[in-house]
């Protein structure tokens, strides 16, 4: 479902960069179908190609290691970064115990990366300054693909799943019940490799109901979710496009009250953030960053606290090749590029 988002909007990714219950689920029904349907025309379309600095000889779709082990990253410090939807302030300290824990296992010193926009995190990867690293749903095929990342986990509960919704919100009053009335207003968005803060709501507006940004509204972006729904909330945006984990964790931490939003939309469930390291990073030293994600004990953890609240408990084992299939396909058939520059 996710990279039906840019298949329908033909984006180019480049290195450099309460639904009404009847009503909405026909909406978002018709738009999975389509989807699916496009997913099925193309099983057979070839898998975006990696940069050119990168090997796939196992054709799992990721970028191997490098064969000569002088081209292994062996670093004193590892480098990791939180997918940048909120205030990396907050997180450093939320991932502050799993971090080290990470040393324990790795040996190693572990510092947090405060990145503030998705294209950064990915070109800090891409030049060797990012070792490990959780990217949002959007950037998952970007950062495979131009930064050699090695996605291997997600959060999830006991029995192995997680996800989110992306919501389209307003405020009480603001006179938006349903997306039709979104014309004329300001929608705010948060970057542009977002898939729910972007690709999935402006693939929605455009196929569902010929809403085209700049013709039928003004589209602004805000950087990150939190930015956005705190925009919601004080008023400075009509309405904006987000994902809910988001927004539920600013609720659960009093930032953000429940009556202070209205959702006018609500889409099925999606991966959440991709876990993993670079590719290049020594096959060893790879071994215990997985053991440390798979070994963290949750329990009375700082993640619990802010993620369990949302069924969290663990991290589970995924795979770029299946758990973000769909995404490839479409990309594919609708010719988009991942341009690493």
């Amino acid at each position: 479902m996710v990279r039906e988002i840019d298949a329908a909007m033909n984006v180019r990714h480049s290195c450099k960069p309460i639904r009404s219950p009847k009503k909405g689920f026909d909406m978002h029904k018709r738009l999975f179908l389509k989807v699916m349907a496009l997913a099925s025309a193309v099983a057979s379309a070839p898998a975006l190609a990696l940069d050119a600095r990168f090997k796939d000889l196992n054709g799992d779709l990721v970028a191997d290691a490098p064969v000569d082990g002088k081209d292994w990253v062996d670093p004193p410090t590892l480098v990791f970064a939180y997918t940048p939807v909120e205030d990396p302030a907050v997180y450093s300290k939320v991932w502050d115990g799993f971090l080290r824990n990470m040393e324990k296992v790795t040996g190693k010193k572990v510092q947090f990366f405060p990145v503030q926009s998705n294209a950064a995190q990915i070109e800090a990867m891409r030049a060797g300054r990012l070792h490990v690293a959780g990217f949002n749903t959007g950037s998952v095929p970007l950062a495979v693909s131009c930064a050699g990342f090695v996605p291997f986990a997600i959060m999830g509960d006991q029995n192995g799943f997680f996800g989110y919704e992306m919501e389209i919100i307003t405020y009480p009053g603001s006179g938006i019940t349903k997306l039709e009335d979104l014309k004329g207003r300001k929608l705010a968005f948060t970057s542009e490799t977002s898939n729910s803060g972007f690709k999935a709501p402006s693939a929605l507006l455009r196929s569902e109901f010929k809403l085209e940004a700049g013709r039928d509204f003004q589209a602004v972006f805000s950087g990150k979710h939190d930015n956005s729904v705190l925009g919601v909330a004080n008023k400075d945006y009509d309405a904006a496009a987000i994902a809910n984990e988001v927004m539920k964790r600013m609720m659960d931490r009093g930032v953000v009250k429940k009556e202070q939003i209205v959702t006018i939309y609500k889409s099925q469930t999606f991966p959440t953030t991709g876990y993993g390291y670079a590719n290049n990073l020594e096959p060893e030293l790879a071994m215990k960053v997985e053991q440390a994600f798979f070994s963290f004990p949750w329990s009375g953890s700082e993640l619990e606290k802010e993620f369990g609240k949302q069924g969290v408990s663990k991290f589970v084992p995924i795979t770029y090749q299946k758990d973000w299939e769909i995404v490839r396909k479409i990309d594919t058939e609708m010719n988009v590029s991942y341009a690493c520059k």
